[in-house]
Order: C-alpha cells, then structure tokens, then sequence
C-alpha cells in the first residue's frame, strides 16, 4: 500500500513540487497564527530567534495543527519560508508598499531564502509507523537582478510579491529577476525534495513509496 502524505501548506508551488516528482498528496491548511507562535517562541528564548530556526518553528507549528485533527494519513509534511537580508527575517510583505520598498532594498543584492521542513509520523505501530518527528531547514543564497523602479512598480502590481515569502518567485513571474541561486533550487520554490526524502529515510520510508502513490 501506498505512503499516504497531506501537506499541511496552502502553497500552491509546494503542491506542484511534490506533483511534478510523482506525489499526490492531500492538501490541510494549518489555522497557525504565525505572529503569535514566533512571539511566544521569542519570549522563552529571551530574544530573536535565528531565520533558519524561525522557518523550521513554523514549519512544526503547521505540521503539529495539522496532524491534531483527523486525518486518515501516514504523514503529514509542514513547510515555511522565509528570506534573509542583512540579518533581518522577511515573510510575505503586508501591502504593495512594502512590496516595493522591500524590492528596492533587494535589487542587485543576494539573499537567503530558508525553508523550514517538519514530518510527523502518523502510522500506526503494526503498520511500520514510528510515531517519530523530524525536521530539517535548507537554505539557499539567491542573488538578485538590479531592478528598476517601473520593474519593481510592474511587478508588485501583478500581486504575486504579495503571496510569497521573500517578495518573490523563482518559478514564476519573479524568476526573469533572479539572477542566480547558490544551493537547492526546489528549497527557493518552497519545500526541498531531497530534505523531504532524507526525513523520510529518518523514519524509514524510502522515497518510492510516496512516488507511487499518484
């Protein structure tokens, strides 16, 4: 029988990424406040948490509210994106203003876009099922081209910007103004398929056995 996977992202990059490498999974969209997790998370550290540590605490808030509820699944999969410029955390932008302003400060530059990874275990015992949880991040460096202000202004207006992290895609109408990634690609996109397949290999699922699920 087939691994059976929801992912616990509203992503629609992330679903095509499992698609296009042979997983049909179902979709669950976590009702995490993100605000609220990183807060209390940032509270009981007593400071600012590392990007990578921030994108792999809401990969887990996700995946955790997902696989509370009821779920006819093997596993759930959480995933969260965030981009870092000098030294700051950039999630989705608030409004086109920031949109904008954040391009500008981006143009001509390089980043690190990290993708936060968590995999809960929901088998049962005689089904091979662990009840284990792993997570892991990937980061990668993307450079950017040197924009324009009415390439900046076009390109928020078409309110992609808007709807990812970072302020950008790389597989979509923003990949014509990134330059160049140093790293994984699938983790600039949102969820890195050779992180998922060692996380799966921690649980010891090997990776065909999501594939054939479609």
């Amino acid at each position: 029988m087939p691994t059976r996977l929801v992912l616990a992202s509203a992503s629609p990059a992330r679903l095509s990424t499992l698609r296009s490498a042979g997983v049909e999974p179902v979709v669950v969209i976590s009702t995490v406040d993100e605000t609220a997790v990183q807060a209390a998370a940032e509270t009981a550290a007593d400071g600012a948490l590392e990007p990578s540590d921030i994108a792999l605490l809401l990969a887990r808030a996700k995946c955790e509210d997902v696989a509370a509820g009821d779920l006819d699944t093997d596993l759930v999969l959480g995933c969260d994106s965030v981009l870092e410029l000098d030294g700051e955390v950039h999630g989705k932008p608030a409004d086109p203003a920031e949109a904008v302003s954040r391009w500008r400060r981006m143009r001509g530059r390089s980043g690190i876009l990290h993708t936060g990874h968590w995999l809960i275990d929901l088998r049962e015992a005689d089904e091979g099922g662990t009840g284990g949880t792993v997570g892991a991040t990937s980061s990668t460096l993307v450079h950017f081209a040197d924009l324009s202000d009415a390439e900046i202004e076009d390109y928020v207006a078409t309110g992609e910007p808007l709807r990812v992290a970072g302020a950008f895609t790389v597989d979509g109408l923003g990949g014509p103004y990134v330059t160049g990634i140093e790293g994984d690609f699938h983790t600039v996109v949102g969820l890195s398929l050779p992180v998922l397949r060692t996380l799966l290999g921690d649980l010891g699922i090997p990776w065909h056995t999501l594939r054939s699920a479609v």
